[in-house]
């Protein structure tokens, strides 16, 4: 997908999409190195957007996990399908996950790898997918996921570091990727 059909995305569903540009391969690289794929053996991406970090996880994962993403924008579907046509993604909210776990015979997941756009969620919305993670995290997985750094300073971006903070053991973040658009820093949490 072109970079102008993603702002044009970000322009028709800016609490969907929630950036202007795609995720950068170096930030994709610093994701998907924190979440310990190699000894992962179920894993779920969230907002795979245009492909950039399933193309990562395809790479690192062990070649016998299961591994499937979850994408509401149609159009995202098929760019990250076309970018990844080996990639299973499911065309529904990521509220829904269990429902498709259950469907590959798993109730739980040793890693969540996300690239929803946390800071333009309401709160409600945070909630819900916080408490889906909770439900389908293993005992000491990881759920990754990344922020802007402008984001922490609005309300949403604060409150969402806060309820991170709260309901899982262990929080860190990584080095901040200033060759994203806009810089950024990825959430480690493990549950």
């Amino acid at each position: 997908m072109a970079s102008i059909n993603f702002i044009k995305q970000f322009i028709i569903h800016p609490t969907q999409t929630g950036a202007i540009w795609p995720s950068s391969a170096e930030l994709a690289q610093v994701i998907t190195d924190a979440a310990g794929l190699a000894e992962a053996s179920v894993i779920v991406e969230w907002g795979p957007g245009t492909g950039v970090f399933t193309e990562q996880i395809l790479l690192k994962k062990p070649k016998d996990a299961l591994f499937f993403a979850m994408e509401l924008n149609p159009d995202f579907v098929r760019a990250t399908q076309t970018r990844c046509p080996e990639a299973q993604i499911y065309h529904d909210s990521a509220t829904e996950t269990p429902k498709y776990l259950t469907q590959h015979h798993q109730s739980r997941c040793d890693a969540v790898i996300c690239g929803l756009p946390w800071a333009a969620f309401d709160e409600s919305l945070q909630d819900a997918l916080l408490d889906t993670l909770l439900d389908i995290l293993q005992p000491d997985a990881r759920f990754l996921t990344f922020a802007y750094l402008q984001g922490l300073l609005l309300p949403a971006g604060r409150r969402f570091r806060k309820k991170l903070q709260s309901r899982f053991s262990h929080v860190t973040t990584t080095r901040t990727v200033w060759r994203n658009t806009p810089p950024a820093f990825v959430y480690v949490a493990t549950k």
